[in-house]
């Protein structure tokens, strides 16, 4: 999935994702194998938007060092979420994930024609959920905000095209 994004600076993290991953695992009696390991190697190379078929194309096939089934992708991705490593939402009816860990917060802007995902941040829409909170009594524990519509470079092919049209 194509992303454009501001140049987040990744926060400082007592763990390396590897290290907090482990430390997960640990906590559910469970053991780290070379494929979890490969896995958080791949995912935590790029910064990018992702949904699991994605992945699975990047990783080496079947019969190749480090192969990884699909079964044990799809399963290691929902570790990585619980593990606070991922966030994973839905859009387009795919189940996308991207990067947490580490990572500040912020929010996204969505084409609806060609699939790019823009990250945001915004002090002010920042201060807007806090305020709303606070009237309302609530304790933020995070938030997602998407917002559909169409960039500007979708913008401008459709304007050449119409123009293009009538001549």
């Amino acid at each position: 999935m194509p992303t454009s994004s501001e140049s987040f600076e990744p926060l400082d993290v007592s763990l390396s994702p590897q290290e907090r991953f482990e430390e997960y695992l640990q906590t559910r009696g469970l053991r780290q194998t070379s494929q979890r390991k490969f896995l958080i190697e791949a995912v935590f190379q790029e910064h990018d938007h992702f949904d699991a078929d994605e992945l699975i194309d990047r990783l080496p096939r079947r019969g190749e060092k480090n192969y990884v089934s699909s079964a044990t992708v799809y399963r290691t991705l929902r570790e990585f979420v619980d593990a606070g490593l991922l966030k994973s939402f839905q859009l387009d009816g795919r189940t996308v994930y991207e990067l947490d860990y580490g990572y500040p917060q912020h929010d996204h802007l969505y084409c609806t024609r060609c699939r790019k995902l823009f990250e945001f941040q915004s002090e002010s829409l920042m201060q807007l959920r806090d305020e709303v909170a606070h009237e309302k009594g609530f304790r933020v524990s995070g938030h997602r905000m998407i917002i559909q519509g169409v960039c500007r470079d979708c913008t401008k092919n459709r304007r050449k095209k119409r123009k293009q049209d009538l001549v």
